[in-house]
């Protein structure tokens, strides 16, 4: 068995699955656009300053959380089959 302890650098650091690249991605997105309504030169209502407080807040927590998610491929599972095991599927195997 493989220690999977990480420290937080290291699962920063390490490469994020195709679906969290997206999440992180849309709140990156989301932290702009509430740093842009919080930030504005202009004067505008109080509703719409505390919404961007709330997507920057929202945003920069989703891809915090997103950037250390890493793949259990990483540790040598793929798709949770057990290596050395065989599943009975020769055709599947024999395509790996």
């Amino acid at each position: 068995m493989k220690n999977r302890n990480l420290n937080l650098v290291s699962r920063i650091a390490s490469p994020t699955p195709k679906w969290f690249r997206i999440v992180r991605n849309i709140g990156l997105s989301l932290s702009a656009v509430g740093g842009a309504l919080v930030a504005a030169p202009v004067a505008l209502p109080a509703a719409v300053i505390s919404i961007g407080g709330y997507l920057l807040l929202g945003g920069t927590i989703l891809g915090a959380v997103s950037q250390t998610a890493i793949s259990s491929e990483e540790y040598g599972e793929k798709s949770g089959k057990i290596h050395g095991k065989s599943t009975g599927n020769s055709a599947e195997e024999a395509l790996k």
